[in-house]
């Protein structure tokens, strides 16, 4: 018997499903990958459009592909603990990838389906980050250091995305950017200058910053992406991920200096 390469897939994955602690889920998770499958065969339905003579098919289409990355803390105690969070329908949360303590990395969803991490967001023009960006949380209480295992390991991770989709690099950014006053993850332990060092995210230099006379700082704040609807919130989520030794939500002469060459940069 010839096995396709197509049958092989699928009885590797089918392998893969089948081990471990969440091989019950995994079961779950390919029978909702058949729905979605089932789903788009269904279309055109028949119906769909009442004054066409037929269906023109076009051969020029793809998956979608996200555009960001979203990076959270768990405020949880441990990796196991989010793992059998996330695989529970009732908790309606999710994420692509957990990186763990040790620096092991869990792939828990296809890059190009939509995850429930973001909720509620905005960055820049985009709204619903759910539906155009990759949840990655790591296992963090929020009230600790990271890890540099579990950071060399994000690091590798985030490398990997930005070639496979062309990520720009102003696109990675943490929850609370993207939710002002509803999130502060992934804290202000996390290290944003060693990512943007690495090309994820941007940082600053303001050593030879001059900042214009008629600077305004709200101004900067939206154009880098933040949402200033609420004013306070804004400033919290920017000095968490700019500023984290700063727990004030007032705008001084050092956060001008950052705002104007994160403008220079984000712009």
């Amino acid at each position: 018997m010839r096995i396709t390469a197509t049958v092989l897939m699928g009885l590797l994955f089918f392998m893969a499903c089948s081990k471990g602690p969440y091989s019950s889920t995994n079961r779950d998770y390919k029978k909702q990958a058949k729905a979605y499958s089932k789903l788009l065969r269904m279309y055109p339905l028949e119906d769909s459009v009442s004054n066409a003579p037929y269906f023109a098919g076009t051969v020029n289409f793809s998956m979608r592909r996200p555009n960001f990355v979203v990076i959270h803390h768990t405020a949880q105690n441990s990796c196991d603990q989010t793992l059998k969070t996330f695989t529970k329908t009732a908790t309606q949360v999710s994420a692509h990838y957990v990186v763990c303590r040790e620096g092991t990395v869990f792939h828990m969803l296809n890059d190009q389906l939509r995850a429930f991490h973001a909720g509620v967001s905005r960055w820049g023009n985009t709204t619903d980050l759910n539906s155009c960006s990759m949840g990655i949380e790591i296992d963090n209480n929020g009230f600790e250091p990271f890890t540099e295992a579990q950071i060399n390991s994000l690091v590798d991770l985030l490398g990997r995305l930005k070639r496979a989709y062309n990520i720009p690099q102003a696109n990675f950014v943490g929850h609370a950017d993207i939710a002002p006053g509803r999130k502060v993850d992934p804290s202000r332990f996390f290290p944003w200058k060693q990512l943007a060092d690495a090309g994820y995210g941007y940082w600053y230099d303001t050593t030879t910053t001059v900042v214009p006379d008629n600077f305004n700082a709200m101004q900067a704040l939206r154009i880098v992406g933040y949402n200033i609807k609420d004013s306070l919130a804004a400033i919290q989520s920017y000095k968490i991920h700019f500023s984290p030794a700063d727990t004030t939500k007032v705008i001084g002469d050092g956060d001008r200096k950052i705002l104007a060459e994160l403008v220079r940069k984000y712009q």
